[in-house]
């Protein structure tokens, strides 16, 4: 019987084929895999443009449904709208994650979508009016936000699944970016449908979604389940409980409480943080008792998954709060200043963000292609250090600044944090069992999606601390210096500064919603042109605005850099590797020789196929039949090895050039896969 030695990592690569139903097959190479990526990018740009399409929205939807959202009781209804989405799907993506690696990746993908698009439809037919519609559109949100926390939690899995080692690089880095840039697209698009009627913003997800919902159905291939395993409902039920309690504590934390300009101080906030803090401890206690445990704590032993999460953790809380300072600098101070109309700057903002998008399409791509070839580290690190550069760079501008200035930084942002993503999110998953895909994917989701929200009230909390020491005195000032009778102008300059950032954010005239009709209407028509123009309150805020916008670049630098030093320590460029058909994990034992033997299996004659390179005609020839290594040498973790003896030792190596240093796999605890 003649005998060849299994396909390794560089053959698949060969192949074309990654863990899929069809790894090695001519279709999956060639087609299948192109497939799961368009489809698996058109649902994280649809999950994420929902992110912030609302954003931008809010005026024309309040208006259309007949509330003011800056009223002290409709509060809640401003910040769920905007929050709830995300809440939902950080919570949710882990536990949809480990339902993907128990029932399957693709159904779980699949009834996600259907339920993105359901839920969208039923936003579009809102009937209700007043309090009735507002709390009509955050339920209905929050259950939008299922259906994109399925898509979030197993689209990463799926596309490790189809596509080989030499390729997830580029893959992922197309899905992540384009997960990424759709927070910024939903703000042009949600600028130009809303003014046009507020239920396009959801009707637009609606044959998108219907589209890829049925084209998923007849084409994404599901990958047979490896083991049986029971939800672990403590471990769901104790993390859900806690993580909800933390975002709404944050939420709520940057609302005005009594007489305080936030809600840091409020009972329901405290009482929120200990429990959060009470429940994710016994979440942690939970795992580690439970057979089947939601959240792997063991995957946290692989150096390059915990690296790679923590420095996305870090990356998402230098970066989640970025969208809002830069929409209430345009939208509040520097649109204005340059001629346009408050109600026309949401639309404008985002346009003039455009290069922060355009940063992370160029880099994503190009760096994920690279990563595949050096190593997520370089990249990974270095798009870090670029990202804080950038923040400082930022601070050193006016706060009038000229665009073309504002510009080159924004995308040099987006250029290096386009350089960080795709490498870092194919440095996590090439480190996974294939087993743990789905839930090492929703991990990391539920991280970066957290940090958002944490990142958003950080970022709030320190704009509002550099506001609340000087915009009150400035405020009343500058209105009694117009003829705004003194009660009226105290009262105003007594309101939270939150409000007043609300007010610029939703394309509101500020002292004209401030003040009202009842105010304006018995002051002199100069004094009123002057008050509700477009630089009496652009220019009270600027230097109040520069003091909290400084805090935050400062804060949004530090996280960069720590992320960069956490990406920096998960060494070279590593790729799981299956364990050994005889129950040994590769690597495991110090002499792997011994323990790890190659796999062997009969000859197929279809591997035997090669193509000539000058006429591209299908050949056949007869392949050798390489004899198994009498003895592999022990070799001790880290040592240097050469390339011929590298190519005799069945584990994985780190290093490029001459020589290569062995790596060992971490014990993971976690069950061996069964031989093919």
């Amino acid at each position: 019987m003649r005998l060849v030695r299994a396909p390794s990592i560089a053959a698949a690569h060969s192949n074309g084929g990654g863990d899929g139903p069809a790894g090695g097959s001519a279709d999956a190479g060639g087609r299948y895999k192109w497939v799961v990526l368009t489809n698996t990018t058109l649902g994280m740009m649809m999950a994420t443009i929902d992110i912030s399409i609302m954003l931008i929205a809010l005026p024309d939807i309040f208006r259309g449904i007949g509330i003011d959202p800056l009223k002290p009781g409709n509060s809640f209804f401003l910040l769920w709208m905007i929050l709830g989405f995300m809440v939902v799907t950080s919570v949710l993506v882990v536990s949809l994650g480990r339902l993907g690696d128990m029932y399957g990746r693709v159904k779980m993908y699949n009834l996600g979508f259907a339920v993105y698009t359901f839920f969208s439809l039923v936003l579009t037919l809102t009937w209700m009016h007043g309090t009735a519609a507002a709390i009509w559109l955050v339920v209905m949100r929050l259950f939008q936000g299922v259906g994109a926390a399925f898509l979030i939690a197993n689209s990463s899995a799926i596309l490790t699944d189809a596509f080989p080692p030499g390729q997830r690089g580029m893959a992922l880095g197309v899905n992540q970016i384009a997960g990424i840039s759709g927070t910024f697209i939903g703000l042009v698009l949600g600028g130009v449908l809303a003014p046009i009627q507020w239920r396009l913003i959801f009707l637009v997800s609606v044959p998108v979604g219907l589209f890829c919902t049925i084209w998923a159905y007849t084409k994404l291939r599901e990958v047979p389940r490896r083991a049986h395993a029971r939800l672990d409902w403590a471990g769901n039920v104790t993390f859900s409980l806690g993580l909800v309690a933390l975002m709404v504590a944050i939420t709520y934390g940057i609302q005005p409480y009594g007489g305080a300009t936030m809600g840091w101080a409020n009972p329901l906030v405290d009482g929120c943080f200990a429990g959060a803090a009470v429940l994710l401890a016994a979440f942690a206690l939970v795992e580690t008792r439970v057979p089947d445990p939601m959240f792997r704590l063991q995957l946290f032993r692989i150096r390059a998954f915990t690296a790679g999460s923590l420095s996305s953790l870090l990356s998402s809380m230098g970066r989640g709060g970025l969208m809002f300072m830069m929409i209430i600098w345009l939208q509040g101070i520097w649109l204005p200043l340059h001629g346009f109309s408050f109600s026309a700057t949401p639309l404008w903002a985002g346009i003039y963000m455009m290069p922060l998008t355009g940063g992370f399409l160029l880099a994503g791509p190009v760096s994920g292609i690279l990563s595949d070839r050096f190593g997520s580290r370089p990249f990974a690190s270095g798009g870090m250090l670029g990202a804080a550069a950038s923040f400082a760079l930022l601070e050193l501008l006016p706060i009038n600044f000229p665009y073309w200035a504002f510009a080159l930084l924004l995308l040099m942002n987006g250029l290096a944090m386009g350089a960080f993503a795709a490498p870092n999110r194919a440095g996590v998953m090439n480190s996974l069992p294939p087993q743990h895909r789905g839930v090492g994917s929703g991990m990391n989701s539920t991280f970066q999606n957290s940090a958002q929200v944490l990142s958003i009230g950080v970022f709030f909390t320190l704009m509002i601390i550099g506001l609340s020491s000087t915009l009150p005195g400035a405020l009343e000032h500058g209105l009694a210096a117009h003829g705004v009778p003194a009660k009226s102008a105290q009262a105003v300059g007594r309101l939270p500064p939150v409000s007043i950032l609300f007010a610029a954010v939703l394309g509101y005239s500020p002292i004209q919603h401030l003040l009202g009709s009842g105010v304006l209407s018995h002051l002199p028509s100069s004094s009123v042109h002057a008050l509700t123009g477009r630089s009496f309150f652009p220019h009270l805020i600027i230097t109040p605005f520069r003091n909290g916008l400084h805090e935050a670049f400062d804060f949004a630098l530090v996280a960069c850099l720590v992320a960069a030093a956490a990406s920096w320590l998960r060494g070279g460029k590593y790729v799981y590797v299956e364990p050994s058909p005889h129950g040994s994990t590769p690597g495991a034992s110090s002499t792997p020789g011994a323990s790890s033997t190659p796999v062997w299996r009969k000859a197929d004659p279809r591997r035997q196929a090669t193509r000539d390179g000058a006429t591209g005609s299908a050949l056949t020839r007869a392949v050798p039949a390489p004899r198994a290594p009498a003895h592999v040498p022990p070799v001790a973790e880290g040592a240097l090895v050469d390339a011929q003896l590298r190519a005799r030792l069945p584990f994985p190596f780190v290093g490029r050039g001459k020589g290569f240093r062995t790596r060992r796999e971490p014990d993971l605890g976690l069950p061996v896969r069964p031989p093919v």
